[in-house]
C-alpha cells in the first residue's frame, strides 16, 4: 500500500460524508412522473462514536435477504448486515476493526460477497454468512493508492471499480484525479481503464455490457464510458447527462433491463431515473413525513421483478425504503 496518500480514517470519512443538516428540498420537475417510496424498516441508529450512519451497497441474494453495509460503523459494530425481507429481522454478518465499506456485491464467478473498503484501500470477499473472509485486492495501481468506492462486475467476474478521490487528505485534485480500475477476477491484478475523471462515485454496466455509466461526483453529471474491443480499456468517455442537483452530489447508480439509469444522491433523499438517451423519466421521492433523512445513496432492484429497495440515511438513522421500478431488475441493478 502506498504511503504517499495516507489511509482515510473514520474521522476523515465523516468529513467527506457530512450528512447531518445538509438535506435539501429539491424542486419537482414539471412533466416528470413522480413515484413515492414506502418505508420498509429502520436498520441502524446514528453511532455515538462516529456521529452518523450511512447505509450503502444494497444487494439481494435471491433467497429473500437484502444485505447492506454501514459505511461509518465503528469497530465492533455491524459493518455488513442482513435483512430478512419476510420477517424484517436484521442480523450482523461482518465487523472488523478498521474497514469502512461503501459497497457490496456478489460475484457472478464464485458467488462470494465482495466489499469495497474505501478507507483501507482494499476489497475483501467472504461467504454470504460472513465466513472465510479474505483480502482479495490491496495496494497501488500504476503507483497510486486505490480508494475503491463502488463495484461493477462484468459477465466473467472481473471487477470495475470507481477510485474515489474527493475526501480530505487525499492529496490530489478531485476534479481530475478520479479513475476507473479493472481488477482481474482470477489474479486480482489491477489496471487503469480510464483516468483524469472528476472523482467517479457510481459505476454500472449498461444493459448490454458495452460500456459503463459513471456518476461523476466532482462534476455532478453522468458520463458514458465505452469499452474497447478487449473490454479492458476505455475507447471513449463522453459527458452524457447533466444532473439538476443543487447542493446535492451524485452518488451511486444502477441500470434496469430497459437501460434506464437510476441516479442516487448524497444530501438529497431522491432518485432520478433517466432514459439511456438522457431524458429524465421519473423521480422517486420519500413521503413528506419522512424527517431527518438527507441522502438516498443506493438501490437494488430484484432481478426479474420491478421491486426496488433504496438505502436512505441521515440524522434519524439508516432506513430501507421500497419502490416500484420502471423496468425489471438485472445484475446491473443488484449491488455495487
Amino acid at each position: 500500500m502506498s504511503r504517499r496518500i495516507p489511509a482515510l480514517g473514520l474521522a476523515g470519512l465523516g468529513l467527506m460524508l457530512a450528512l447531518t443538516g445538509c438535506g435539501q428540498e429539491a424542486p419537482v420537475s414539471e412533466g416528470v412522473a413522480q413515484h413515492a417510496a414506502t418505508e420498509l424498516l429502520q436498520v441502524t441508529q446514528v453511532h455515538a462514536e462516529t456521529g452518523m450512519t450511512l447505509l450503502e451497497g444494497p444487494v439481494l441474494d435471491g433467497q429473500g435477504n437484502l444485505f447492506v453495509v454501514d459505511v461509518p460503523a465503528p469497530a465492533g459494530e455491524a459493518k455488513l448486515l442482513k435483512i430478512d425481507l419476510n420477517s424484517k429481522d436484521v442480523s450482523q454478518v461482518h465487523t472488523d476493526g478498521t474497514g469502512a465499506y461503501s459497497s457490496a456485491q456478489f460475484s457472478p464467478a464464485d458467488q462470494r460477497m465482495y466489499l469495497s473498503d474505501i478507507a483501507g484501500g482494499r476489497i475483501i470477499s467472504m461467504n454470504a454468512d460472513g465466513s472465510d473472509v479474505q483480502v482479495f485486492f490491496e495496494g497501488d495501481v500504476d503507483g497510486r493508492r486505490v480508494s475503491p468506492d463502488d463495484i461493477a462486475f462484468d459477465k466473467e467476474g472481473n471487477l470495475f471499480v470507481s477510485d474515489f478521490t474527493a475526501f480530505p487528505g487525499a492529496g490530489v485534485d478531485a476534479a481530475q484525479a478520479g479513475r476507473i480500475i479493472r481488477i482481474d477476477g482470477e489474479t486480482a491484478q489491477g489496471s487503469v481503464v480510464a483516468e483524469n475523471l472528476p472523482s467517479t462515485n457510481g459505476i454500472s454496466f449498461n444493459e448490454d455490457y458495452s460500456g459503463l455509466w459513471l456518476s461523476q461526483y466532482a462534476a455532478n453529471r453522468i458520463d458514458l464510458l465505452a469499452l474497447d474491443q478487449t473490454g479492458m480499456k476505455a475507447a471513449s468517455v463522453q459527458p452524457a447527462i447533466y444532473v439538476n442537483a443543487g447542493v446535492a452530489k451524485v452518488d451511486s447508480n444502477a441500470v434496469d433491463a430497459a437501460g434506464n439509469i437510476y441516479q442516487m444522491f448524497e444530501h438529497d433523499a431522491r432518485i432520478d431515473v433517466y432514459s439511456k438517451t438522457g431524458q429524465l423519466k421519473a423521480q422517486i421521492r420519500l413521503p413528506d413525513d419522512a424527517q431527518g433523512l438527507e441522502s438516498a445513496t443506493n438501490i437494488a432492484i430484484e432481478p426479474g421483478t420491478t421491486q426496488g429497495y433504496a438505502t436512505v440515511s441521515g440524522k434519524s438513522g439508516g432506513y430501507v425504503y421500497t419502490f416500484e421500478a420502471l423496468a425489471e431488475g438485472i445484475s446491473q441493478s443488484n449491488g455495487g
